[in-house]
């Protein structure tokens, strides 16, 4: 007699099932986590380019640092000029060749067209906060308007100090790197929580 093959039955799965319907407070909490997920993701990210920023802005100053005026330029010439604030519209498509402390910041944020973007606003409040809060506070991003003249005031009056060297100007922006991680550590910290 021959031997007949054994018809293997195929494995049994168990059918998918929808997951259980959540409550809507579970629902409710999972968009809450989400939304602060994206609200943490975009803040490292702003702070990935403030660090940049400082980084640039720290760079432009190194070159040629300038006390009482905004920015030094090369005019059609060729020749050094500098520009203060209200003087802007002379310099416009010509070579900057050096800057003061907020005018490295505005240059390396996209030059004076962008003065009032966010991300230039920021790194204001972040220097500010650096040379005059302890590290344990927390950077105040978005202060009133006129509390933010008043920091940009305060930092030229800062740079333009008698005294003061381009090392204390690029001693700052090394302070304000360190303060924008330990920003980027706490956040990673909250993520990981989350």
């Amino acid at each position: 007699m021959t031997a007949q093959p054994q018809v293997v039955p195929p494995p049994t799965t168990a059918p998918v099932l929808p997951p259980p319907p959540r409550s809507r407070r579970a629902r409710r909490e999972e968009r809450r986590r989400l939304r602060r997920q994206d609200r943490l993701a975009a803040r490292l990210a702003e702070l990935s380019r403030l660090d940049l920023l400082l980084a640039d802005a720290g760079s432009l100053i190194g070159q040629g640092w300038v006390q009482h005026a905004w920015f030094r330029y090369r005019d059609d010439a060729g020749e050094p000029r500098v520009a203060t604030v209200f003087d802007l519209g002379r310099m416009s498509g010509r070579p900057v060749i050096g800057a003061c402390l907020v005018g490295g910041l505005v240059q390396a944020g996209g030059g004076p067209a962008a003065a009032r973007s966010q991300l230039v606003t920021h790194a204001v409040e972040l220097t500010w906060h650096t040379l005059h809060e302890p590290a344990s506070r927390a950077v105040r991003w978005t202060p009133s308007p006129l509390l933010h003249a008043a920091h940009v005031r305060d930092l030229t009056r800062w740079n333009d100090s008698f005294g003061r060297t381009s090392y204390d100007v690029t001693g700052l922006l090394e302070a304000a790197t360190t303060t924008v991680r330990a920003e980027v550590a706490r956040v990673r910290e909250e993520q990981a929580a989350l």
